[in-house]
């Protein structure tokens, strides 16, 4: 039996143990994800793995990681036709673990890493739902729509404009004096 619970995670046990966790959850466990699709096939599968790694740097200190891949496919809506459109996330990255939340801040800025504080009970599958929540794309489409958007006139008050209004700058053209004169 597996002791590390994804919700309440021990960060430097997982680390030290070269542990893995790996599991398939379903997209309605992930509120802020499930979300995004207005509840939308929220039985989809979230699939994850983690993998904790300690090393010791030039120092002989301990360094713990987290190596984790997380890929779903979310049923979000095209921007054009506003119809489903399945998007497949995939994130893949490595997070360093630091002592204090300050001091991860500060290296997490100056660094190339990803740094994050380290906890005995580390919540994974919210950092699992916070980065396929950053590989969300601005505008989902389809490649291909596969029907056009109608457009309608949603008040009932509106009235088209004449087509044959005449020029508001037409008037001026008879105030002109000649071509080239004094004026």
């Amino acid at each position: 039996m597996n002791a590390y619970h994804p919700r309440h995670l021990d960060i430097p046990a997982f680390a030290g143990a070269g542990a893995v966790l790996e599991r398939d959850d379903a997209q309605a466990g992930f509120e802020r994800l499930l979300a995004e699709t207005d509840g939308r096939c929220a039985d989809r599968a979230v699939h994850w793995h983690a993998k904790g790694e300690r090393e010791e740097d030039a120092s002989g200190h301990a360094r713990h990681w987290l190596h984790l891949r997380a890929e779903t496919v979310l049923s979000l809506t095209c921007q054009r036709c506003l119809e489903p459109v399945d998007m497949p996330l995939a994130v893949e990255r490595s997070f360093r673990f630091v002592a204090t939340e300050a001091q991860a801040e500060i290296e997490d800025e100056e660094s190339e890493e990803d740094v994050l504080a380290i906890s005995r009970e580390f919540d994974l599958l919210a950092l699992v739902e916070d980065e396929l929540l950053m590989e969300l794309p601005l505008a989902p489409t389809h490649e291909s729509c596969p029907s056009r958007p109608s457009f309608s006139v949603a008040d009932a008050d509106f009235k088209e404009p004449a087509l044959d209004k005449p020029n508001p700058f037409a008037a001026l053209a008879g105030l002109r004096t000649g071509k080239g004169g004094a004026g």
